[in-house]
């Protein structure tokens, strides 16, 4: 990512792929109580409450740069990995919109790297939501070498990762808002809507609805 930090830094509000309001709103700047070496220079500053606070200005570049990677790939060669419940209906709904391979829920071992596993696929490049709750599928993305795109908070490493999304990646809006802006941004980059286009789903439409019945002790 050869982007010189000044251009990085002069991005105004009105330059952002969302009002930076509303990205705040959405908490995809929080970060947890830990932070790693590797996620240092994507973090703004620690809050009094001890929780490290990402640099939206970061994530929106980061965006850029995976969705102008990804929109190289045929649709179809890129799957979207979500272990956790809030990231199913956020890579669901991705998929959808960009033509892409979901895969939500337990990863099975082998799915990428097991050629005598019935249900394999063969992505030429995996997003995944969390690379500690979808470490099977980086590892074995890695082995066989498909490029890994993370979505990584405070508390990831990058290990077998080739590009990193900073964001709060356990948070049910954040993951929803995340998720819609790299599906519109796809979408821009392969001309299929203007520059300036819209998708006609809602951030609204990514965000996983939970019942009670649904909820489990996931992270808010």
């Amino acid at each position: 990512m050869s982007e010189s930090k000044e251009k990085i830094e002069s991005f105004g509000e009105e330059e952002l792929l969302l009002p930076q309001d509303t990205m705040l709103s959405a908490g995809i700047h929080i970060g947890t109580r830990m932070r790693t070496k590797d996620m240092e220079p994507f973090i703004y500053r620690v809050r009094a409450d001890g929780l490290f606070v990402l640099d939206v200005k970061k994530t929106d570049e980061r965006i850029r740069v995976a969705a102008k990677f990804l929109a190289r790939f045929e649709p179809s060669k890129i799957a979207a990995v979500a272990g956790r419940l809030y990231g199913h209906s956020p890579v669901e709904k991705f998929c959808e919109v960009v033509g892409a391979t979901p895969i939500v829920g337990r990863f099975i071992p082998g799915m990428l790297s097991n050629p005598l596993y019935p249900h394999r696929i063969e992505p030429s490049v995996i997003i995944v939501s969390d690379p500690k709750a979808d470490v099977q599928a980086v590892k074995e993305a890695s082995s066989i070498g498909i490029p890994v795109i993370a979505l990584c908070s405070t508390d990831n490493d990058f290990s077998f990762v080739d590009l990193v999304i900073p964001t709060n990646n356990k948070g049910r809006r954040a993951l929803a808002v995340i998720y819609w802006l790299l599906a519109r941004q796809i979408l821009r980059e392969r001309g299929e809507i203007p520059p300036d286009g819209e998708l006609s789903q809602s951030i609204e439409d990514f965000e996983i609805k939970l019942t009670r019945e649904r909820g489990e002790g996931d992270y808010v």
